[in-house]
This record gives structure tokens, sequence and C-alpha cells, in this order.
């Protein structure tokens, strides 16, 4: 559906060196609904992709949260005023953890295409691969959102209800923590070679963000009991984006957090785009997608 119909978008010679210019702004936009539809798609074809990603944050949701909510309290701090269950505190938590796996399933996807070759059709467009990899991450941010927001659905039945005003509040930060994970895959789709290498990755880098965060418990706590675990965790990309949300789902913004999310998405987009670049990133060394 996607790729036959990107090589024939259009050919001029400097298509590749510069960015969508107005007269081919309709070639540009119809790549991008193409290409992130193809993403949209192809996760709505995949059932068990969709009740998996679901799932898992579920059984954290009602059976780990549930029976450690008489041990791990949690105290009155920002962005609450008053004592909160510990479902509540890890809800945003769960959400990152939605927008971390659909991250690494976007980044498995460009694995698989460069494998099949499918990679090759989409990036020999004449459009700039910066634009396409836009595109792909776009379409991953897409899928990210909807499940993020069955969730929070799903949570709300449950009996988790932040303000009816933090569901709206939470778009942007959503968005923003799905464009730095998603961005993050990129890049690892980026340095993978083969398929079966990227389980191993998937957990080397799901894993250690997911726990060494504030996903599950509050940083205070963290560092009454190591230093070191609290620098470690207050520097992980993944904190940033778990606060944004968990501020917004209250009507509050997180400056310091949106910044430094900006500041990752920035880092991991830059990355990415180098490591698809034919010239100097991983493409270079490999060919693979030439």
């Amino acid at each position: 559906m996607s790729s036959e119909r990107l090589v024939v978008l259009d050919r001029s010679p400097d298509a590749t060196a510069a960015a969508p210019r107005p007269g081919r702004l309709a070639h540009a936009l119809r790549a991008l609904e193409v290409v992130s539809a193809r993403e949209l798609l192809r996760f709505l074809g995949q059932r068990e992709r969709f009740f998996s990603a679901l799932v898992r944050p579920l059984v954290w949701l009602f059976i780990f949260a549930a029976g450690f909510r008489n041990v791990l309290g949690v105290s009155i701090q920002e962005p609450y005023t008053t004592y909160v269950l510990y479902e509540l505190y890890i809800t945003p938590g769960l959400v990152g953890m939605i927008l971390l796996f659909s991250g690494m399933q976007g980044a498995l996807s460009m694995v698989y295409d460069q494998e099949m070759g499918s990679m090759r059709v989409l990036l020999v467009s004449p459009l700039p691969r910066w634009f396409l990899l836009s595109a792909k991450l776009l379409g991953i941010v897409l899928v990210a959102t909807l499940q993020a927001y069955l969730f929070l659905l799903i949570a709300r039945l449950y009996g988790i209800d932040p303000p009816p005003i933090g569901y709206l509040y939470a778009l942007p930060a959503i968005v923003l923590g799905g464009l730095m994970l998603g961005a993050l895959g990129l890049l690892l789709s980026s340095l993978i070679r083969q398929l079966e290498n990227f389980a191993g990755v998937m957990n080397f880098v799901i894993f250690p963000m997911f726990f060494a965060s504030s996903a599950l418990y509050p940083l205070w706590q963290v560092r009454e009991s190591s230093e070191l675990l609290y620098q470690i965790c207050a520097f992980n990309p993944f904190t940033h984006a778990v606060e944004l949300i968990r501020f917004a789902l209250h009507g509050k913004f997180a400056a310091a957090a949106c910044a430094w999310t900006l500041l990752w998405t920035a880092l991991f987009l830059a990355a990415a785009f180098r490591g698809y670049d034919p010239l100097r990133g991983f493409t270079a060394r490999t060919g693979k997608a030439e």
C-alpha cells in the first residue's frame, strides 16, 4: 500500500537534498498520509499486538498495584494535594510504559522492513529521508496515543479518576513522550542489523528505563536508599516523560520535565536521522537500505 506508491511521488534531482517545497507539498502530504496510515493499519491488523499493548499495563494496575496498595504509601507531593492511592500514582507510569513499548514496536517494524527489503523502496523515495522517518514517527505516536487513552478509559472505569480537564492537558504530554520514545526506537532500528537480535536489545533498553524511573515509586524514596540510583533515575529520559504526564493528568505543567523531554527528543531524533544517512550513518556502513 505504502512503499510502492512513494516511489513515484517526485524524481527531481534536488528533491532529496531539501525539505519539501510548496510545489511538492501535495506529494509530501500524500507521503505523510501513506506512511502514517500504514503504521496504524498494521497495528489494527495485528489483534494480538492490540490486546497485548493493553494487557501489560492493566496487569500492573489490577494486580501489582492492588497487592502493593498498603505496602507502598505515597506521601503528599507535587502534583498531588493529598495522600493518593498507589493505583493513582502508577497510572502515569503505566501510560509511559505503553509509549515505551509502542516506540520499541515501531523500531521492530523498521528492522523487519529492513530485512524484508521494503525499507529500501521507502528510502529511495525522492523525498528527504528525515521527512520519511518523521512520517514513520508520527504514525508510531498516533498508535501510542490511541493505546494510552484507551488504557486511561479502562483505568477510569476501574476507579482511577484524575480531574476531567487532566485528560485534555495530558494529550500534548503523551504526544511529546511518544515522540521521544518513538525517536529512541528509530535510533535503535538504525543500529540493529538482524531481527533476532532485537529482543535482547529491547530488554536491555525497556527494563532499565522503566524500573530506574519514577514510574513505580517516588524518587524521594529512591534517594533514601541510594543516592547513586536516585541520580540515575533523575537522569533517565523516561522519568521526565512520566513526570510530564503525571502533572498534566492533574491539570498542571512540569516545566523542567517538558524541557528535558524536548531535549531528549531532539537528541534521539538527530541521532536517528544520522543513523539513516546513506553517507554517514548505519546504512552507509552496511549498505542495507540502499
